[in-house]
C-alpha cells in the first residue's frame, strides 16, 4: 500500500481594504519611510478599520474563498484549524467562529497559538490527521487582526504588522506530492524578549494594565532579531541536507515576512538566489500566522506539481521550523 501524503490542494486569502503607509505611521511616530525600509522592508500594511470586525472575519473571507475554488462544500470539511496571536476572544475559539459563519457542521476546529510560527505548526498538526486515513479535507487557516493589539505609540513596533489571513487545503494523496518533512522546534527562553504583558491569568485586564498599555505587543527587536536569523536559517539547511535539496533542485522558499534582513540571511545560508524567495513583505508587513499562506496565494499561479518548497518561519516563543513538500497541483487545473 502506497503511504499517505496530505497535500496542499488550495490557497484562498482575505487582507483588508485600508492600506497604512509609511507616511502615514511618520505622522504618528519618530520614524520615516527610509527608515522603515532600510531596517525592515516594509512599505505598506493592510488594516481591518470597520468597527465590530475582527480576525474570524478575515478568516472566514479567506476560508470561503478556498472552498469556493476547490468546489468543496461547507459540510464536507472534516476538521479546521485556525492559527492566531489574535483570537476575536479569549474562548470560543475563533475556528468555531469561523466553521460556524460559513456552515461549516460536520467538522471539529479549534485554535493554535505558536505565535509567527503558528501557520506552519498548524500545518504540521493538520497533515497528521490527514495522514492517519482518518480525515479527507481538512482546512487550516491563518489569521490575525495585529492592529488590534499593536501600540501605534510604539516607534519600535507599529511599522511592523499588518492584517490578514490565507487558508489552504489539506486531502491525502498517494502520488509523490505534499508534505514530506518537518523540523519544529521552540525555547521558551524567549518569552521575556517577545510577548503581550497583561491581559492573560497571570496579569488580567484591570485600569492599571489598560493605563499603562500592556495590552500591546512588546517585543526587544535585537534580540529577537538574533534569534530569528540563526535559527530560522539552521532548521532551513538542516531539512535541505535530510533531504538531499541543493540550491539548484529547490523550486521556492517560502520564509515567514518578519523583517527583510532575516530573509535575506536565511536565503543566504542556504545557498539560493532571490529568485528563488517568496517575498512579500514589503506590500503586507508581518501579518505573523497569515505570512506563509499569503505568500503561497500570491505565487499559486506560478507554482508547477512537483515544486520543491521549503516553509520556514520563527515566532514568540521562542517557536521555529521548517517544513519541506513537494507541491501537489498545476494552477488551473
Amino acid at each position: 500500500m502506497n503511504q499517505i501524503r496530505a497535500a496542499i490542494k488550495g490557497i484562498g486569502a482575505s487582507l483588508p481594504e485600508y492600506i497604512l503607509t509609511n507616511d502615514e505611521i511618520s505622522q504618528m511616530v519618530d520614524t520615516s519611510d527610509e527608515w522603515i525600509m532600510t531596517r525592515i522592508g516594509i512599505k505598506e500594511r493592510r488594516i481591518l478599520r470597520e468597527a465590530g470586525k475582527g480576525t474570524s472575519d478575515l478568516g472566514a473571507a479567506a476560508v470561503k474563498e478556498l472552498l469556493d475554488k476547490t468546489h468543496t462544500k461547507p459540510e464536507e470539511v472534516d476538521l479546521l484549524i485556525c492559527a492566531t496571536v489574535t483570537p476575536d476572544m479569549q474562548f470560543p475559539a475563533t475556528a468555531n467562529v469561523i466553521s460556524d459563519k460559513l456552515g461549516i457542521k460536520n467538522a471539529f476546529s479549534y485554535d493554535l497559538n505558536a505565535g509567527c510560527s503558528g501557520f506552519l505548526y498548524a500545518l504540521s498538526t493538520a497533515s497528521k490527521f490527514v495522514e492517519s486515513g482518518r480525515y479527507k479535507k481538512v482546512v487550516v487557516v491563518g489569521a490575525e487582526k495585529m492592529s488590534s493589539i499593536v501600540d501605534y505609540t510604539d516607534r519600535a513596533t507599529c511599522p511592523i504588522f499588518g492584517d490578514g489571513a490565507g487558508a489552504v487545503l489539506l486531502e491525502p494523496t498517494t502520488e509523490d506530492v505534499g508534505i514530506i518533512d518537518e523540523i519544529l522546534q521552540s525555547d521558551g527562553i524567549g518569552r521575556v524578549h517577545l510577548h503581550q504583558k497583561a491581559g492573560g491569568s497571570v496579569k488580567p485586564a484591570s485600569f492599571e494594565t489598560v493605563a499603562a498599555r500592556e495590552h500591546f505587543i512588546y517585543q526587544e527587536g535585537q534580540a529577537v532579531f538574533k534569534w530569528a536569523v540563526s535559527k530560522m536559517a539552521d532548521v532551513s539547511v538542516e531539512i535541505m541536507k535530510r533531504n538531499n535539496i541543493t540550491p539548484e533542485n529547490l523550486a521556492w522558499l517560502v520564509p515567514h515576512q518578519a523583517n527583510m534582513r532575516i530573509i535575506e540571511a536565511t536565503a543566504n545560508r542556504m545557498g539560493i538566489s532571490k529568485d528563488q524567495v517568496m517575498i512579500n513583505i514589503e506590500k503586507f508587513g508581518n501579518t505573523t500566522a497569515a505570512t506563509l499562506p499569503l505568500c503561497l496565494y500570491e505565487w499559486e499561479p506560478r507554482l508547477k506539481k512537483g515544486d520543491n518548497i521549503i516553509l520556514a518561519a520563527f515566532g514568540a516563543g521562542f517557536t521555529w521550523g521548517a517544513m519541506y513538500l513537494k507541491w501537489a497541483y498545476d494552477f488551473g487545473k
